[in-house]
C-alpha cells in the first residue's frame, strides 16, 4: 500500500499528515513516537525503535545461552 503524503507547515517546522489507516495498521495514535529509518530503497517511517529491537533480540539470545548462569545470579 503507498500513500502520498504532503508536506505541510506545523508551527516553525515541517510535518506530514499520516492516513488514520495507516496510522491504525501501525497501532499507533496521536502523542506516540514514531521512528524515521534510513534503508537501501529509501526512508521508513516505524512504530518501534530499529536499534532498540536489534539490541533486544541480541539480549534475548544471551539469555537463552545462558539461562542457568542467570537463575544462579537471581538467587
Amino acid at each position: 500500500m503507498h500513500y502520498a503524503l504532503k508536506l505541510t507547515q506545523i508551527g516553525n517546522s515541517v510535518g506530514v499528515i499520516l492516513p488514520k489507516e495507516a496510522l491504525a495498521r501501525m497501532k499507533v495514535e496521536k502523542g506516540d513516537t514514531v521512528f524515521l529509518t534510513e534503508s537501501p530503497e529509501g526512508y521508513r517511517i516505524v512504530e518501534f525503535d530499529p536499534d532498540f529491537e536489534k539490541q533486544m533480540t541480541l539480549a534475548e539470545d544471551v539469555m537463552k545461552r545462558r539461562r542457568n548462569v542467570l537463575r544462579e545470579l537471581a538467587k
